[in-house]
């Protein structure tokens, strides 16, 4: 008798044990598919990029003043894409919950587009440069596909290494400041040039150095782009050259660091 209670115990304990187990096994499950899902929601997140991009593309395509307002819109939206996309990757850990998904390319890819071709499409529509020079559209281009390729292009401690490719925020400003075209053109071909000077430029997502107050000052243009692009038919003069302030802070900021960074260095060596 003691021996059949005694077993009718124990088989009770393994079924017990064994309905614990699966409960963890479709607890686990779902805990796998709800991160899943937040892990591609947040690539779907980054893949919008296109959908910007394509918006983009048809504007410029269809060209005039209005349109081309809107396209750079649409580059504001992206560049806003692309400044959280990262963080909210971090957040759900998708190169852990996703490893065959290389979020990085797809991040890559909409970068290409936003930041790259289609602002250079959009100096090329907007005549910018007079026929016989918009060939040199070619040097940024091939020069900002050299700074996509390299493996060194965002180092270790928190910077880009040679210009971070922000031909959206170039063309936007050699088309509302309406500069001379000799002044464009050598604009053009100089930051082309930076991209192949291994200088460091401010990467604040990063959390490098500045990294606060580049965010804030980011913000701040931020809105004055959106108060340019709002009044955009009043043609605010004193909004665009305010505005002027930010990428001038970034530039020498960068250059000045890099220069720093580079006499420490040099100084550690020799001593």
């Amino acid at each position: 008798m003691r021996w059949f209670i005694l077993r009718r115990g124990t088989s009770a304990f393994i079924v017990s044990q064994a309905f614990e187990c699966v409960d963890e096994e479709l607890n686990h499950g779902g805990v796998m598919i709800q991160q899943k899902f937040l892990a591609w929601c947040v690539h779907l997140y980054t893949a919008s990029g296109f959908v910007a991009a394509a918006g983009m593309a048809v504007l410029i395509v269809r060209g005039g003043d209005a349109s081309f307002r809107w396209a750079f819109a649409l580059m504001l939206v992206a560049t806003f894409i692309d400044s959280t996309d990262g963080w909210l990757a971090r957040r759900a850990r998708v190169k852990e919950v996703l490893p065959n998904f290389d979020g990085s390319t797809l991040d890559n890819l909409v970068d290409f587009h936003t930041y790259t071709t289609l602002p250079l499409l959009l100096v090329w529509r907007a005549g910018i440069l007079p026929e016989g020079q918009q060939w040199w559209l070619l040097l940024p281009l091939l020069a900002s596909a050299y700074g996509f390729s390299q493996t060194s292009a965002k180092t270790k401690d928190g910077f880009f290494l040679g210009f971070p490719s922000y031909w959206n925020i170039v063309a936007f400003y050699l088309y509302v400041l309406r500069l001379p075209t000799a002044v464009s053109l050598a604009l053009l071909i100089l930051v082309a040039l930076l991209t192949f000077i291994p200088l460091k430029y401010l990467y604040p997502s990063q959390g490098g150095p500045f990294s606060r107050l580049t965010i804030l000052l980011g913000s701040i243009w931020t809105v004055l782009l959106l108060m340019i692009l709002w009044r955009w038919e009043d043609e605010p003069r004193t909004l665009i050259m305010l505005s002027l302030v930010f990428p001038l802070y970034y530039m020498f900021i960068s250059w000045g660091l890099s220069l720093w960074l580079w006499r420490t260095k040099r100084s550690a060596a020799v001593s």
